[in-house]
């Protein structure tokens, strides 16, 4: 439902029949002629790409090509520790044009499949994987060419060096008057190259018959409506609505939409503190762990009172998160309160004056580029504590 599809009433679950090491009973249950979810689309900047199909099968199990202990490439492992376990494969159109937007297309997949808390996300994990099939056609040609699948990437930046990777070797084998062969191929992260894993089967060769053992499936309409009605703000139209209400760029609102405990976050804090724009930057650039939202708005009206410099509240919210304790307690306990006193600030001016005439004499002659370099000294000569916007104009009433 989240991704516009049709659900198919009645459900057929298969047996899909092939020999190969991590699949030790010889067949995986799947669905093959009766899918539960068949034409929906994934939005991306500027138009959908389309799925073909979504359904439910059996997961097999995970070949190493390296030892999980030793890293010894002699031999091939086979973990059989997920063997059995519930996935959902979602199969798209073809109609990608580019690794960049496969890697597009999969980001925004992954955001929805986060925000439905259908898994986790992680890569690395296997909790979201993606086997990526890439062919090639002269320009001008309407029919692809023969597809090859790429499996063994665990991260974006995998999926997009290997589609770039196979597109180099595909357009050698055809410029130099061979023909691609359909195969699934191995990505190898350190050679940043692919090789052959196995000669690719048709959907025949499989010899797919409904599972005897399992009945079919039947998803009622009144169960549809209702997770009609119980999903949750998605995820473009949350990055819309961001950008919408608060007046943040597109760039922070994909920031803050990755996660949906981030952009909860975000929007709690604004509750607090109403200035977006502020509030985005610091969640997007600084806060680095799980903080009271009240203890955030509570350091940036700090900020704002001058009570603290924007490097002293970093300081804090770290303090924070690593004892759960307020700013206030913070502040107050190991003295971090902003100097802002007119006098203790002018005293640490003349002092780093007089400590380096040479580069004080080279900013009253016009480099003030060494005016950050004094500033440095009062913060160093006042443990982070100076006001930086004062001491700066302390410095030019002093310097020139």
């Amino acid at each position: 439902l989240a991704t516009g599809c049709r659900i198919a009433p009645r459900n057929v679950f298969a047996r899909k029949n092939y020999f190969y090491p991590d699949l030790p009973k010889g067949y995986q249950i799947s669905q093959y002629e009766i899918p539960i979810c068949t034409d929906g689309a994934i939005p991306i900047d500027g138009r959908k790409i389309g799925l073909q199909r979504i359904h439910m099968e059996e997961d097999a199990g995970k070949l190493l090509h390296e030892h999980p202990q030793t890293r010894s490439k002699a031999a091939s492992w086979v973990d059989l520790n997920r063997s059995g376990v519930p996935l959902l494969e979602i199969v798209s159109q073809p109609e990608i044009t580019s690794p960049a937007e496969a890697v597009e297309y999969l980001k925004e997949l992954r955001r929805i499949l986060i925000c439905l808390e259908v898994c986790d996300g992680n890569m690395e994990e296997g909790s979201f994987r993606c086997d990526a099939n890439i062919s090639l056609k002269p320009v001008g040609e309407k029919k692809l060419g023969t597809r090859v699948e790429i499996k063994n990437m665990n991260s974006f930046r995998h999926i997009e060096k290997a589609l770039f990777h196979e597109i180099e070797r595909q357009t050698g084998v055809l410029d130099a008057g061979g023909r691609v062969v359909q195969e699934t191929m191995l990505w190898d992260p350190q050679a940043e190259q692919t090789h052959s894993m196995r000669s690719k089967e048709e959907a025949h060769d499989y010899r797919y018959f409904p599972d005897p053992d399992l009945l079919p499936l039947e998803v009622g309409s009144a169960w549809i409506e209702k997770v009609r009605s119980e999903l949750p703000e998605l995820p473009r139209a949350k990055r819309e609505r961001l950008v919408r209400d608060y007046q943040l760029t597109a760039t922070e609102a994909d920031w803050l939409t990755d996660l949906p405990s981030t952009a909860q976050f975000f929007e709690e804090c604004v509750k607090l503190y109403p200035q977006p724009k502020k509030v985005a930057n610091w969640v997007i650039n600084i806060i680095r762990g799980p903080i009271q939202p009240a203890f955030v708005a509570k350091t940036l009206e700090m900020v704002d009172q001058g009570t603290l410099s924007s490097n002293l509240a970093k300081a804090v919210l770290q303090k924070v998160f690593e004892t759960g304790r307020s700013p206030e307690e913070i502040v107050k306990a190991e003295g971090l309160t902003q100097v802002s006193d007119e006098g203790n600030l002018l005293r640490a001016v003349e002092e780093v004056i007089g400590e380096n005439p040479k580069e004080a004499g080279r900013y009253r002659a016009g480099e003030d580029k060494l005016l950050s370099f004094l500033l440095g000294q009062v913060m160093k000569k006042t443990g982070g504590r100076a006001n930086p916007k004062r001491s700066g104009e302390l410095f030019k009433q002093k310097l020139r």
